[in-house]
């Protein structure tokens, strides 16, 4: 890790990236919180704050991936977390009242996830800006650790200050977070400039789908996640808490689950600054089936460290295409059309996540929960083998390895 810190932009960005993800460690349990216990607010009502966020996010990604590419990805970067700061402070000044109005939480949460929408594409695109390319695993890695370990800091202090302090004030740090953030970023803006192409917004819409479709490789597998992260979803967000209460003594139980898969993701950033599969593709869909393992360990009582191992595992495979599939794009795809890529790459992996969500409770009612999870768990099995059927997925190199 020590070269790659001696890059001043990259220092910087990493500084940026701590901050706003310690703030991120606090928000979903200061926001969790903060509805359930103010006037008026339910789990129905949060289910539709978070829901209404990835749905804007989904319809904004193709656009934001142009958007990217057309304007510059590093000030484009900046100005979403500086938007999305602003209105999240709002939000927190609402919440100190005790009261959020509907039209409030509408209004805030579908801007966010508008220009989180624009943000995550600009951010997939932006790495080779601040590195060398023989460095962007390694920087990608290291970006990944950093995170990792300001998420864990901020989800333990936002549970120390909504437990003494109430939710408001972990809200306003974590607004104000993406607000320090964004002007950290927007002021390294030189880095990228704005597309001299004068095409329409719809003509580098269509080229960008273009060349995503181009790649066999990357529309077979964003494709399997979609299906994947569909199981993982129904498993973890909605059935894994119902098992926690079923089997073990609830929330401590299931916490210490997600704590082991924390620190796989911590395990796994660091072993992407040194892993450089053959065949990376093979090796990270092969990985992949550590999800199929995870979600089979909660269909049947277990102890509940077999179940934390098992998440750890995942947790490991889950950063392992952070930095490794992160660094494929950024390799393979034409640098031009990036953002656009991200951009169907996001959307493509994230587009089933509610329908799992929403599924996950009517089915365990349906075929109960042990049966639920046994299909879950053969689903993602049966769609990563699939996945590495394809030729081009398991024959994938990169160029200068070809």
């Amino acid at each position: 890790m020590r070269d790659i810190l001696q890059l001043p932009n990259f220092r910087r960005f990493l500084l940026a990236r701590f901050i706003s993800n310690f703030g991120n460690g606090m928000g979903p349990i200061a926001l969790a919180f903060g509805v359930l216990h103010m006037r008026g607010g339910s789990a129905s009502l949060l289910g539709l704050v978070l829901g209404i966020q990835t749905i804007a996010m989904l319809c904004m990604s193709p656009l934001g991936g142009v958007i990217a590419d057309k304007y510059g990805r590093v000030m484009v970067l900046g100005l979403m977390d500086m938007i999305a700061g602003t209105v999240f402070l709002i939000q927190a000044y609402f919440f100190s009242t005790g009261h959020v109005p509907l039209a409030v939480f509408l209004i805030i949460n579908i801007t966010f996830g508008l220009s989180w929408g624009v943000f995550w594409p600009a951010f997939g695109g932006l790495m080779p800006a601040l590195v060398g390319e023989e460095e962007l695993q390694k920087a990608n890695s290291t970006n990944q650790f950093v995170s990792n370990i300001a998420i864990i800091s901020g989800t333990a202090v936002g549970g120390i200050l909504v437990s003494t302090l109430g939710s408001t004030i972990a809200l306003a740090i974590d607004a104000s977070s993406f607000l320090v953030c964004g002007l950290i970023v927007f002021s390294m803006r030189h880095l990228t400039v704005s597309s001299e192409n004068k095409s329409t917004m719809l003509d580098d819409l269509i080229h960008g789908w273009k060349v995503f479709l181009s790649f066999r490789w990357i529309v077979v597998i964003v494709g399997a996640f979609g299906l994947i992260i569909m199981c993982w979803a129904a498993a973890e967000n909605i059935l894994g808490p119902l098992i926690s209460l079923k089997s073990f003594d609830g929330a401590r139980s299931w916490s210490i689950v997600l704590s082991a898969e924390a620190v796989g993701y911590i395990v796994g950033s660091l072993l992407g600054m040194r892993i450089k599969p053959k065949y990376p593709m093979r090796f990270l869909m092969i990985m992949t089936l550590t999800v199929s393992f995870y979600i089979f360990s909660l269909a049947r009582p277990q102890p509940l460290w077999v179940i934390a191992v098992c998440a750890f595992f995942w947790g490991i495979n889950l950063d392992l295409w952070g930095a490794i599939w992160t660094t494929a794009l950024q390799k393979e795809v034409p640098r031009e059309s990036l953002s656009r890529v991200s951009a169907f790459d996001g959307m493509g992996s994230l587009s089933l996540r509610p329908l799992g969500l929403a599924i996950a409770a009517p089915m365990a009612n349906w075929l109960g929960l042990t049966h639920t999870l046994y299909l879950l768990a053969g689903l993602s099995a049966i769609v990563t083998l699939m996945a590495l059927a394809v030729p081009q997925v398991w024959k994938m190199q990169f160029t200068e390895n070809s």
